[in-house]
């Protein structure tokens, strides 16, 4: 068995649902093996022999339809030639003394990416590294140099490219599977071409009976199915199983007959237990009818099968491997300078969970229907701690990103003690809920056993719309946790949200004011503002009425089915609220803007902008600072 991490992922560590799978059969006897086709994809295509091939593509791209990108690229193209497999060895760690060629800002050519760093009146490297920092100040200045690539890749070569969302919209919620259809159908492209020899040379070293193909995201599923695509041709008598996130979410009621044409079958929700089934059946030890949580075809017709049995416990899935991956050749980037926000980008992170499922359960924006967030199961401390000591065994790194919906904080409280009892040095970081029960005594534990920064949903910073979310907390008492973590030591994140039903501009306008604050007190070191988005799964997609909104019913079809859309009875535009909010909270982030008026961020005709009714010490008396 052969479990491959389509692109696009993330560049700076592998995606874990190989790892994790692969370690959980290989703990059954199976014979399981993985590999990272993202990052093999990108170290094929930047190097100095793919450059030249995009050159020469750029090349005959007609001159009035060449981006500022392109242009530069072209008339820079030696340079860039000659620096990208120095830069790629940099941001693999394999060259650091190349760190002061490039934070000098002569080694790189430097194209549109690089304008907002020369601006004489924000000179945010000056700001973020000072006389010293040489290792990041160059690790941004790359970052910047491969994305400006990157750029040129998607507006000479192939328009879907990006780094993340690779050809996203062709899954995102695609009531028919037409686009993708027509896409797989046209000619490859150079990516397409590149892909093709990866998968085919990977089949050639391994020899797999079958192949796992996980899409977690949208910008996974069309280059997933171009590897499939090539293995059905060369080697039809694999199986290959598709799986992932985002089949637990879109995929659930599927019927398009046409996918099976590039997999044998699609299994929904966690892996090991379909996955077991599975092989039994294909050793003729189990019947079809057995098969567990799977679709597959049936002549034309799809048909799904669901064997009841029970799934796999958290305490017996075993301990994720990296074994097969390429550890040494990932890319530390460093996209943001803000020191909390750079860990999604920047280091290799063994990622792990402490619990399978979320213990609350209950907002009313999730896809708490489902078995990722419904099946709450928590191993013991003393469990996950012999995963933690097993996998930096293997690694040699110690750093851990818990990647859990919400980590229950009596969970991160036993696994602390027992990290401290055991005298075990790692460096740790996770999602958690901002509840009343991370206590500052408790904060300060988890930093005392090597937690460096936790992520939390503040979503809408209202009372009312959190009450309204189901979400547990205040705006007060978020206040009060997120200090404690910072007094301990420990980095915050928040996830913010707007656009949520009933959500009005004065709604959005107080939001902003509570976020300003809480920079302004360092309860926060970082946010990011997404846009809400109503799903089938979710509480508000499921009774809407209770929130206020209409749905509109969603396109005919038998492919995806997730987001839907809605009906607000307020009309607020939330599209033109949210360049103010992403434009504040970047800045934000900087330090900059923090003591100016939130209503300047907002792109609003005059008189249109309410005043935040928030107190400018709603905060401080939060904290009991202010009386």
């Amino acid at each position: 068995m052969l479990a491959l991490i389509a692109p696009m992922t993330q560049l700076n560590t592998p995606y874990p649902s190989s790892a994790y799978l692969t370690g959980f059969l290989r703990s059954r006897g199976v014979d399981a093996r993985q590999d990272d086709l993202a990052l093999k994809l990108v170290l094929r295509l930047f190097n100095c022999e793919g450059l030249a091939q995009v050159q020469r593509m750029a090349q005959t791209q007609a001159v009035e339809k060449r981006s500022a990108s392109v242009n530069y690229f072209l008339d820079h193209a030696q340079r860039y030639l000659d620096c990208i497999d120095a830069t790629i060895a940099f941001l693999q760690g394999s060259d650091p003394t190349l760190a002061h060629r490039l934070a000098a800002r002569g080694f790189l050519p430097e194209g549109p990416r690089f304008v907002a760093l020369d601006n004489p009146d924000d000179d945010v490297l000056l700001w973020a590294f000072g006389a010293l920092g040489v290792q990041d100040r160059a690790r941004h200045l790359a970052t910047l140099f491969l994305n400006d690539v990157a750029d040129v890749v998607r507006d000479a070569v192939d328009d879907r490219f990006e780094f993340v969302r690779y050809a996203e919209s062709l899954a995102s919620s695609q009531a028919s599977f037409d686009p993708l259809a027509k896409a797989l159908a046209a000619p490859p492209t150079y990516i397409d071409e590149l892909l093709n020899e990866l998968t085919l040379q990977t089949l050639a070293d391994h020899q797999p009976q079958m192949v796992l193909l996980s899409v977690p995201f949208p910008g996974t599923v069309y280059a997933a199915l171009r590897m499939a695509q090539s293995i059905k041709l060369h080697h039809p008598q694999v199986k290959i199983v598709l799986g992932g996130g985002y089949v637990n979410t879109e995929l659930r009621s599927l019927q398009e007959p046409r996918l099976f044409d590039f997999v044998d079958y699609v299994t929904l929700d966690a892996g090991e237990r379909p996955l077991l089934a599975l092989l039994e059946h294909l050793q003729g030890k189990r019947s079809a009818q057995r098969l567990v949580r799977t679709f597959t075809r049936d002549n034309t017709a799809v048909k799904y099968i669901n064997f009841a049995e029970p799934d796999i416990a958290f305490d017996e899935v075993g301990t994720p491997t990296w074994d097969g991956l390429p550890m040494q050749q990932y890319l530390s980037l460093l996209d943001m300078l803000n020191p909390m926000h750079r860990l999604w980008s920047d280091g290799r992170w063994n990622k792990l969970t402490v619990a399978h499922g979320c213990y609350w359960k209950k907002c009313s924006f999730c896809d708490v229907s489902l078995d990722y967030i419904s099946r709450y199961d928590a191993a013991s401390a003393s469990t996950l701690v012999d995963r933690i000591e097993r996998i930096v065994a293997e690694t040699g790194q110690t750093g851990f990103h818990f990647v859990d919906e919400a980590a229950p904080p009596k969970a991160l409280k036993a696994m602390a003690e027992e990290l401290l009892r055991r005298r075990l040095n790692i460096s740790w970081w996770g999602n958690i809920r901002f509840e009343k029960t991370f206590t500052p005594t408790l904060a300060q534990l988890l930093a005392d056993s090597g937690c460096i920064a936790m992520s939390g949903g503040l979503e809408v910073a209202s009372d009312r719309l959190l009450a309204l979310m189901q979400k547990g907390v205040t705006v007060d008492q978020v206040a009060r946790v997120t200090q404690g973590f910072s007094h301990a030591g420990i980095l915050v994140h928040a996830y913010l949200m707007y656009g949520f039903p009933t959500q009005t501009v004065q709604d959005t306008v107080d939001a902003l004011e509570y976020v300003r604050q809480l920079f302004v007190h360092g309860c926060i070191q970082s946010g990011f503002f997404h846009r809400f988005a109503c799903t089938v799964h979710s509480p508000v997609g499921m009774k809407p009425q209770d929130y206020g909104v209409a749905l509109i019913p969603l396109a005919e079809g038998n492919f995806s089915r997730n987001d839907i859309g809605f009906i607000d009875p307020t009309g607020t535009n939330h599209d033109l609220l949210g360049k103010g909010l992403k434009k504040a909270i970047y800045n934000y982030m900087h330090g900059i803007g923090l003591e100016d008026d939130v209503r300047g961020w907002f792109d609003l005709p005059k008189g249109q902008c309410p005043k935040p009714k928030v107190k400018k010490n709603a905060i401080a008396q939060a904290l009991g600072e202010s009386h």
